[in-house]
């Protein structure tokens, strides 16, 4: 089976497939429903979006769009950063819903525990009230799972202690050369799988010499070592393209890096 058609099973039993498209920084409009568009005809099966990026409206038109199959589509959601009360995150998950329009969402998790604008700022409370709002609409059965991202150790311990629900994923930012073992170790304790967004370093590891020179090994590009690699650490990458031929090709990682080719990207 090719790699863009396998899934990870999460802790509550959903499947969930093995990469995801990303639309960060996708404009909304004509770009997103282009992108997500191309990615359906490659064959992704896994859009992930947010409020924050402004394309929910059009990532859910190109869904429709497409002819595939509601059921067959993954589709993430997150709520806003800055949200942490619990009847503002039940208002945000409405709003969400409304702007998809796909009746339901497969996965929705807080899209960092605190304000961008107010990076490390303590929110543990505001962090419980707002998973709670997950959790309920979790139990009606409106989003098939839920969980977090941007969270650390001490974000993510803070939810176990006080909800009843287990993080399904942890949506982090990981790609070669960016050391998370730490919050993936503590992740793998708990059944939580790690989501890696920005899997090619936000385009700055394509010029990297190393990932070149392991790629031309391998006759791939370096987008498509990158993404291999995250794979290989059993984490589901989130690539992004709005270019046909990349976003295409991000999907051919049906090889194998060698276990010293890791140990050197590893480095």
């Amino acid at each position: 089976m090719k790699m863009i058609n396998e899934k990870y099973t999460l802790n509550n039993g959903v499947s969930i497939p093995k990469i995801g498209f990303g639309t960060w920084q996708i404009k909304p409009g004509d770009d997103t429903f282009n992108a997500v568009s191309l990615a359906l005809k490659a064959g992704y099966r896994h859009i992930d979006t947010a409020a924050g990026y402004q394309n929910e409206e059009s990532v859910g038109k190109a869904i429709k769009a497409s002819k595939v199959p509601r059921d067959q589509i993954f589709v993430t959601s997150k709520l806003e950063s800055h949200i942490k009360t619990y009847e503002e995150a039940l208002d945000a998950f409405e709003k969400s819903m409304q702007a998809l329009d796909l009746g339901y969402i497969d996965l929705f998790i807080i899209h960092a525990p605190w304000p961008w604008n107010e990076m490390g700022k303590d929110c543990r409370e505001g962090n419980v009230l707002a998973y709670k709002a997950l959790e309920k609409v979790y139990k009606e059965g409106r989003v098939k799972a839920i969980g977090v991202s941007n969270f650390s150790k001490d974000d993510v311990e803070n939810i176990l202690k006080n909800c009843d629900v287990v993080p399904a994923v942890n949506q982090i930012g990981y790609f070669i050369g960016l050391d998370q073992s730490e919050i993936i170790s503590y992740c793998r304790e708990h059944d939580i799988l790690i989501e890696a967004y920005s899997p090619l370093g936000i385009g700055y590891l394509l010029s990297n010499e190393t990932i070149q020179s392991v790629a031309k090994r391998y006759h791939v590009s370096p987008a498509q070592i990158c993404i291999r690699y995250l794979l290989q650490k059993e984490t589901l990458p989130l690539p992004k393209s709005v270019h046909e031929d990349r976003i295409i090709q991000n999907t051919h990682v049906d090889f194998e890096i060698s276990l010293d080719d890791m140990s050197l990207l590893d480095t």
